[in-house]
């Protein structure tokens, strides 16, 4: 695989790739983490941050169709990792909250990611360090950039 654009700089291919290897990588690393998908911890992530959130906001959030997210969070429920009430200032809506128990894996997953990264890091020289340091700020653009309209 070509990992430079012919003038030094990196693919879209070669980033989306090593973003990918490293996600799949800290995933195995908090192995026990139920089987939740990407888009399960994601919201049980947004629902921790924002919570108690109404379904359709939590499904702004993360930017996906509302039927989506109700099929993302059913597991979820099921599994007593969030919980459901009615929203009290309209009571045909229901508000999602994370159980002491979502709580808990999230740090868990959190931790053990971080473990391995502080591991990895531990072995870069100063030069690559800096070099990540440097890269941080451009990764996050990356990950804040509004959508564009052919955006998934």
């Amino acid at each position: 695989m070509n990992d430079t654009d012919g003038r030094g700089g990196a693919t879209p291919a070669a980033v989306a790739l090593i973003v990918a290897r490293l996600y799949r990588q800290l995933a195995q690393a908090s192995a026990d983490d139920l089987n939740l998908t990407y888009a399960q911890l994601s919201a049980l992530a947004r629902i921790g941050q924002f919570g108690p959130i109404r379904l359709g906001e939590l499904a702004a959030r993360e930017q996906v169709a509302a039927p989506s997210l109700t099929r993302t969070v059913r597991p979820l429920s099921e599994a007593g990792l969030i919980g459901k009430e009615a929203d009290p200032s309209d009571g045909r809506s229901w508000l999602v909250s994370i159980t002491p128990e979502g709580s808990a894996l999230l740090d868990r997953i959190r931790r053990e990611r971080a473990e391995l990264l502080t591991r990895r890091m531990a072995r870069l020289t100063q030069d690559q360090r800096r070099t990540l340091d440097a890269a941080l700020p451009v990764l996050e653009q990356l990950l804040t950039e509004p959508p564009e309209p052919e955006d998934p």
